[in-house]
């Protein structure tokens, strides 16, 4: 069966769904792996390197002849209209954003995977590109607001005179908030931290953070994630943390909700009452945006001296680690969907690979949105 890994073609993804270093374990498991010319470089994944670790590079198409598609962004309707009937991608496929795609797989009898829909139970962390992701997207938050601020972030004892150390305030601690505290921590800046899950309170004090307490009802969601609130619980949230908003340097939101627009939790009035120079990291901005006026891609200067820094593929800001992580990943779905063992080297016949599509397994029926040209909702995915 033949593997094969496209370059990816929307703008500003440096991401590829396969590195060299896990070529070996797809290959020890009797697949054949095509590579596209040049889908590694922003990686550091030349050609060569992939030739060396036994996959084939291909110049030009590579998406016809595959039973098995690899990549990080979604085909798009016409690169899933070229794949052969019975063939399986996988890749992030978000049911409510690439609607087009997910048609365009159910109308060319193709079986699609989502690693947004990857069940969050333990069994399936080592699948888990969302989390991987959103640990570089954290990572980068930090050092971004760092870069950006006009102070040091530690705290500097110096003959000129001491130099205070910033005040970071990180808005969520789900994995990519837990990353962005961890790091402005290792820069030596004060941190503090509020999330709706009281839970995430232990995991912030280990960090070395000081977690916020509102006197607000727990929102506990499934699968780990923050459940939505109401807006008016919403106001009060965005009420209670203006005070600690406000003396802040540089203030990080990560929170999201997969699949639906990111809470807002800071309005203009309250941008504009911070002070001139504090720089706020909105992670969420290229899903609507969990600070009123980012922008995703851009810096945004208010006329009270705030900037506002909406992120955009910031994952793929950091290609080489993030790349890493989200092809093992995808490359453990990968092993889970194989049947039958590898064959031996001296019979590579021996024994025939397949892909089984076992939909009682919670994690294949989890992840499955198109099969057998049918949609797979999560309406019938419920009743099943």
């Amino acid at each position: 069966m033949r593997v094969a890994v496209p370059k990816e073609i929307r703008e500003g993804e440096k991401r590829v769904a396969l590195v060299p270093d896990v070529i070996s374990k797809l290959t020890r498991l009797g697949y054949e792996v095509a590579i596209e010319s040049g889908a590694g470089v922003h990686s550091q994944a030349s050609d060569d390197l992939y030739r060396s670790a036994g996959a084939s590079v291909v110049n030009g198409d590579v998406l016809a002849a595959a039973d098995v598609v690899l990549s990080v962004q979604p085909l798009t309707a016409s690169q899933m209209g070229t794949l052969k009937k019975g063939a399986v991608t996988i890749s992030f496929l978000s049911p409510t954003t690439s609607v087009d795609s997910i048609d365009a797989a159910v109308a060319a009898g193709v079986t699609a995977f989502s690693l947004e829909l990857v069940p969050r139970i333990s069994r399936a962390q080592s699948m888990d590109a969302l989390t991987s992701q959103a640990l570089c997207a954290g990572y980068r938050a930090a050092l971004v607001g760092a870069e950006l601020s006009p102070r040091f972030f530690p705290l500097l004892m110096t003959a000129a005179g001491t130099v205070t150390p910033a005040q970071v305030l990180v808005l969520g601690a789900g994995v990519a908030g837990l990353q962005a505290i961890a790091t402005a921590r290792r820069l030596g800046a004060v941190v503090s931290a509020y999330d709706v899950r009281p839970a995430s309170a232990d995991e912030v004090r280990s960090m070395g953070a000081t977690f916020i307490q509102l006197e607000l009802d727990a929102l506990e969601g499934a699968g780990g994630y923050a459940r939505e609130m109401t807006e008016e619980r919403a106001a009060k949230q965005r009420e209670l943390l203006t005070p600690y908003i406000a003396k802040s340097h540089v203030v990080i939101t990560t929170a999201a909700v997969p699949g639906r627009t990111a809470p807002r939790l800071m309005t203009k009035d309250m941008v504009d009452a911070m002070e001139p120079g504090t720089i706020i990291i909105d992670l969420a901005a290229e899903t609507g945006g969990n600070v009123e006026g980012s922008k995703p891609g851009e810096i945004v200067e208010t006329a009270g001296g705030v900037r506002i820094w909406g992120g955009k593929d910031v994952p793929s800001q950091l290609p080489f680690h993030a790349s890493s992580l989200y092809a093992r990943n995808v490359v453990n779905l990968l092993t889970l969907l194989t049947q039958g063992a590898a064959p031996a080297k001296e019979d590579k016949a021996a024994v025939e690979l397949a892909i089984n599509l076992n939909f009682d397994d919670e994690i294949i029926n989890g992840a499955a949105v198109a099969h057998a040209g049918a949609r797979r909702t999560p309406e019938a995915k419920a009743a099943k």
